[in-house]
């Protein structure tokens, strides 16, 4: 998708496609640790299932209902898109798995060695029974599929084991043939650890230890052979909302998630070597077709679970782990509100510990001259060190208000039961605001001084989770300052008012203001090249799909203003194209963490205007929900921002071009040598030390 083709944009789902690939390129890099390099084919895994659970979902749904839409979708048809798409991942699928047949080589030379069920030795033999029947028989779910008139439904999220009975007689049907379906337990570990005598590690994948048992399991019927192969299916998971008025947000919610199980299939994926009998079987009691996203894969699906690949005590095949860095003059020890009523402090994780957020809340539970606490709330950790100071703060008395997204996709479930918990507690919670996700990060406190109201408070650009916070880079602004944080507060009043919108000196708002503003910003930079001004946009982003604010930058682009983008994920701008994009130029890095922060940079005539946001540049961030971007007026936080800016455009080991051929080459790489993320760490490190 290219200028030279007629289009200005690259299509979101394709941008996204090659956001993987660069995943797909860590599990493919020599200089990664082996485990991690493992690891990173699970995110590759994972990424694709979501991505057809919502993506490709919403794409077959705009061609089902006979729309073009090719203008929403870049200049491309939906039905072409899903026919490239397929091809796309079929590509991918095949290189993943080369991926993995090298990676699992060069374990071996590492003496780790992944076995399958016709590799085991005696001993490893008794293990595995027992193994199985103490474990992994009561879990099964098997299915006798020629007995059924119909296909019973497949889960989404499972994999399942098609086995194939060759029978020695024809049964009471003169049937030569017998067709059973065994679903992979998911709560079990896809990867045991099997007995070994010697320095040698052997794991066998919980698919092979069924397996290893099928005569066991099925040892009812008379066959004289028997293969298994595995198969997977994804279905669309976009939540239905509409229905029964009396049922209760909450109910619906629940309601919509479990219809996950049984939505629309829109991908089969299936193990090559399958026989095309079972195959065709399969697919004709599924009623699927070759119109559906039909696609040939290895031995073993639902490769997702290699992000939990056990480390087996390999330190030297991880990445070394270091440890995160208090801020500069903010000791933990000490009052944190005391602190920042001096002045603001930033933090960024996972370089900076995420220990300060949590404490933040700790200390504010307790501290008998805070009154109220409100925060909004995305996703939370499977154990919230954050839920529970909430809940502490209300045992000593505090008001505390929590708006919560339940619709905060695949976290719905753990959302809605940590909103049951806290409402018992006698948390007062918000369920956002119709027709609109809550995606901003923010919490203000409020503390009793000399008989007035003084706020605390912090805005991030993500979520409060102590587990993403270890592998997710992320900025946090903890701030006193009055002006900021009584705007913070007029945004919780729109959540419960929200028919009462309220105007902002300071901070830039979704759904009402962020378009417009970061328009008129571009604007300001436009006008200033034209009288002969210093001007320059730079802008770190997950995501770049927005086409009139696209237009915008290459309107600025067209002016002379030098434009830098940082997008780790779908970029739907084409840069440096001669008369469109000629100054704008755009890199992608992936690496060890999942760079996450949203940081945009106006040099408003070398006066930088800097702000950090929740909200990407996509249509859903400006329009359709809540989110904040707070601008940051201090300066040698200004100074920090911009610095750490610099180190991640300098990455010519981790970052990759992005251009109209939409071929993920990496920067060209120079002297000095700069791994950002690693460079980010030195740069705060130095700055305690």
């Amino acid at each position: 998708m290219s200028k030279k083709s007629g289009f200005k944009y690259t299509n979101r789902e394709i941008s996204w496609l090659q956001f993987n690939a660069r995943v797909l390129q860590e599990a493919a890099d020599n200089s990664v640790p082996l485990i991690e390099r493992l690891r990173f084919l699970g995110i590759f895994s994972n990424n694709l299932d979501e991505f057809f659970k919502v993506r490709y979902a919403t794409v077959k749904r705009i061609m089902q209902a006979g729309k073009g839409a090719k203008k929403a979708l870049g200049g491309i048809s939906a039905k072409k898109l899903l026919k490239q798409i397929t091809q796309i991942v079929i590509e991918q699928q095949a290189q993943s798995l080369e991926i993995l047949k090298t990676i699992q080589a060069e374990l071996e030379a590492n003496n780790i060695f992944i076995i399958r069920e016709n590799e085991v030795n005696q001993e490893q033999a008794s293990f595995l029974k027992d193994y199985f029947l103490q474990k992994v028989s009561p879990a099964l779910v098997t299915i006798i599929l020629d007995d059924l008139e119909e296909m019973p439904s497949l889960k989404g999220s499972a994999a399942y084991l098609a086995v194939t009975m060759h029978l020695k007689n024809p049964d009471e049907v003169n049937r030569n043939k017998r067709y059973v379906l065994i679903e992979i337990p998911r709560g079990i570990d896809r990867f045991v650890e099997l007995p070994s005598n010697d320095d040698r590690k052997y794991l066998i994948i919980l698919d092979d230890i069924i397996r290893y048992n099928l005569k066991n399991l099925l040892n009812i019927f008379d066959y004289k052979s028997i293969t298994a192969h595995m198969i997977k299916i994804t279905r669309d998971a976009e939540l239905d909302m509409a229905g029964d008025l009396d049922k209760s947000y909450i109910e619906k919610l629940l309601s919509s998630i479990k219809d996950r199980i049984i939505g629309e299939p829109v991908r089969f994926v299936f193990d090559k070597t399958i026989p095309r009998d079972t195959l065709k079987y399969l697919l004709t009691k599924m009623g699927l077709d070759h119109s559906d996203s039909i696609i040939p894969g290895g031995r073993y699906h639902n490769r997702r679970d290699y992000m939990k690949f056990p480390s087996l005590g390999a330190k030297h095949l991880l990445y070394k782990k270091v440890p995160a860095l208090p801020i500069k003059d903010l000791p933990l020890q000490e009052s944190l509100l005391k602190a920042i009523a001096q002045k603001d402090y930033l933090q960024y994780t996972p370089y900076h510990t995420f220990s300060y957020t949590v404490k933040f809340l700790r200390e504010a539970a307790i501290d008998p001259k805070v009154k109220s606490i409100k925060i909004t709330i995305y996703r939370l950790a499977e154990v919230s060190h954050i839920a529970s100071s909430l809940v502490n703060a209300v045992k000593n008395g505090k008001k505390v208000t929590v708006s919560i997204e339940l619709r905060a996709r695949f976290d719905e479930a753990n959302n809605i039961r940590y909103a049951e918990q806290m409402q018992r507690e006698g948390v007062n919670l918000i369920f956002g605001v119709p027709g609109l996700k809550v995606h901003a990060k923010a919490c203000v406190v409020e503390r009793l001084e000399e008989k007035k109201k003084k706020r605390y408070g912090f805005i991030s650009t993500g979520n409060f989770n102590e587990n993403t916070a270890k592998i997710y880079t992320d900025f946090t602004l903890f701030t006193c300052n009055q002006d900021i944080l009584k705007e913070v507060n007029q945004v919780f009043d729109f959540f419960e008012t929200n028919y009462k919108v309220s105007k902002y000196k300071h901070l830039i708002v979704s759904p009402h203001y962020t378009r417009n503003t970061f328009a008129r910003l571009i604007q300001q930079e436009i006008d200033n090249a034209r009288q002969g001004l210093p001007s320059g946009i730079q802008l770190k982003l997950n995501s770049l799909s927005d086409y009139k604010l696209i237009d915008k930058l290459y309107e600025a682009s067209n002016e002379g203003v030098k434009i830098k983008l940082i997008v780790r994920g779908i970029c739907c701008l084409i840069p440096g194209v001669p008369g469109m994009s000629e100054n704008i130029e755009a890199i992608s890095i992936v690496d060890k963490y999942l760079e996450h922060p949203r940081l945009f940079i106006f040099n408003n005539a070398n006066q930088p205007k800097v702000y950090i946001s929740s909200a990407d540049w996509m249509t859903r961030n400006l329009d359709y929900r809540v989110e904040i971007s707070c601008p940051v007026y201090q300066e040698n936080i200004q100074k920090e921002l911009i610095e750490t800016f610099e180190i991640c455009w300098k990455d010519n080991v981790k970052a990759r071009k992005f251009s109209a051929q939409e071929n993920n080459h990496y920067v060209s790489q120079q002297e000095p040598i700069v791994r950002s993320q690693f460079a980010t760490y030195d740069y705060y490190l130095e700055k305690i030390n």
